[in-house]
């Protein structure tokens, strides 16, 4: 056989005949599409195991949780804008290394991302260290109040019905800059207060303290310098544990000697308001150390602040709040509800609540906890700047957590009640005969005209529907008004505009030009939701 191009003629010996050729190749698509085939049908049945769930500590939200949601959105971000703050946005994952070293023992909980062309990266763990990073790469900003809203995530334990996931929304607010000592502290109270109360949140106490008063007390009573944040976690769990369990960590796990223990439990049972800072400042020991009694004259200008704000009787000054998070250098605080504590000790069962799965949902062994928290962090932003004008930047703040304050709204709040959409008209259309055609694109029209006006209207997809499934359709929805296209009143320039879920007040409607619609629906919808 003989291959023939433009310069040669080359010559094949052995070039196999062309029905074995033939032969061959069929032969291996056969095998092939059957491999494929099988592929496939093992990759289907595969499929069809999978366990259809969301990831561990997360969870679908639905219609009305949703409508719900977004009004604690709402509502928290209206009382930011009240205070003059202005919103930014950050990335949801930062590189590793600005992540690392900023949250003491909780940075185990950070989620670490696989290398990804070049650099290490992690999900932010809060919004404040990105914060911190922003004004570290904008030297500019001198001062700025920043609020943000956005999610976190944590690889924490969770506990679905009490709020704590491990992915999940934070509203912080922020005052950065150099201002007169603990003026915007006592601002970010009183946004705290604000904040809860406007959700409908009274049982509530902000629990305060200092954390250079909590560095002296750690110094007076002992406690090695290289040991105090060890020991300040440890505290941190008071309102979890027991001081006898807190004081076993402390001792048999973290080594601090029993009567240093001891002498710091004096201390962090004491909680008051200025009481507790007139006792404090009698006791010679604690006053000697100069962070303790630099934390003490702080509290003295806050609590005067405080007064003037009026949210005094919110306030607890409780001395075994610590906040175990590593950047906190003055002023801390935690926002509590008769929610937000662990269930009671039931000591004819168990003498400790606790999993017995460590990879459970843990919702019946704690409580909500903190509802909103957060401190001054004078030094956090100096750690990333490269600039020395922009390497002192004091920053206190507040960050709410929404699915916490969620979890407490929703068992108070009638959610039948909660319209999933926003509809205030269903326009529908009656008629019959043989020439009836439903009045579709009628409707699709007069839709057009309520859109444009910003009403808010819906139809049903159907050419020719029944009255009962146009009604059953509006009341599904809740829609409070109906516009009906009748056969012979339409053909007059007029429809009937008509009051829903009125049960036995129910009246037959009004008759209004088309002409005149718009502004006849937006006259009555004030009226009908201003009874609502």
């Amino acid at each position: 056989m003989k291959i023939f191009c433009r310069t040669a003629a080359v010559r094949i010996k052995t070039y196999p005949p062309l029905p074995l050729v033939v032969a061959v190749f069929q032969q291996f698509s056969t095998s092939t599409v059957t491999r494929e085939m099988m592929a496939a049908k093992d990759g289907k049945e595969k499929a069809q195991q999978f366990t259809l769930k969301t990831p561990k500590g997360t969870k679908d939200w639905a219609d009305r949780d949703m409508v719900l949601r977004s009004r604690i959105f709402d509502t928290i971000s209206s009382v930011f804008k009240r205070h003059g703050g202005v919103t930014i946005d950050t990335p949801v994952f930062e590189l590793r290394e600005i992540l690392a070293g900023k949250y003491g023992e909780d940075s185990k909980l950070i989620y670490d991302l696989q290398d990804q062309g070049g650099e290490l990266c992690s999900l932010r763990y809060d919004l404040t260290v990105p914060f911190a990073r922003f004004l570290a790469m904008n030297p500019t900003i001198q001062q700025i109040k920043r609020y943000h809203l956005a999610k976190v995530y944590r690889r924490d334990q969770p506990a679905m019905t009490k709020g704590r996931m491990r992915e999940f929304y934070q509203c912080d607010f922020d005052i950065a800059g150099q201002y007169e000592s603990m003026i915007p502290d006592s601002e970010i109270l009183c946004i705290a207060v604000e904040g809860l109360t406007a959700l409908g949140i009274e049982d509530f106490v902000i629990k305060l303290n200092h954390r250079k008063i909590l560095d002296g007390i750690f110094a007076v009573c002992g406690v090695p310098l290289a040991d105090v944040r060890k020991i300040s976690s440890a505290v941190d769990k008071l309102d979890k544990m027991s001081w006898d369990d807190v004081k076993r960590e402390m001792t048999e796990e973290k080594r601090l000697p029993v009567e240093a223990a001891d002498k710091i439990g004096d201390y962090v049972k004491m909680k008051g308001g200025v009481d507790l800072l007139v006792k404090l400042k009698q006791d010679e020991v604690l006053m000697s150390n100069e962070s303790a009694a630099t934390g003490i004259k702080d509290m003295e200008v806050l609590f005067s602040y405080i007064k003037s704000f009026g949210i005094q009787d919110k306030l607890s000054f409780d001395l075994s709040l610590a906040r175990g998070l590593d950047y906190y250098t003055g002023i801390i605080y935690e926002c509590v509800t008769s929610a937000s504590a662990p269930p009671s000790y039931r000591p004819n069962k168990d003498k400790k609540l606790k999993p017995k799965d460590l990879d459970e949902d843990v919702s019946e062994y704690v409580g909500v906890g903190s509802v909103a928290a957060g401190g001054r962090y004078d030094e956090l932003v100096g750690m990333f700047s490269q600039s020395k004008k922009s390497s002192v930047m004091p920053c206190v703040g507040i960050s709410f957590g929404v699915e916490r304050l969620f979890s407490i709204i929703k068992a108070k709040e009638d959610m039948s009640k909660i319209r999933a959409n926003e509809t205030d008209v269903f326009v529908m259309a009656f008629g019959g005969g043989k020439d009836w055609s439903g009045f579709l694109p009628e409707r699709l029209k007069v839709c057009k005209a309520l859109w444009e006006a910003g009403i808010s209207a819906e139809f049903l997809y159907k050419s020719k529907p029944k009255p009962r499934q146009q009604f059953d359709a509006a009341d599904k929805i809740g829609a409070p008004l109906a516009v009906i296209l009748g056969q012979e009143e339409y053909a007059q320039g007029m429809v009937k505009v008509k009051e829903l879920g009125l049960g036995e007040n129910a009246d037959e409607g009004r008759d209004v030009q088309i002409e005149n619609l718009t502004d006849h629906i937006s006259r009555l919808l004030v009226t009908v939701k201003g009874r609502s």
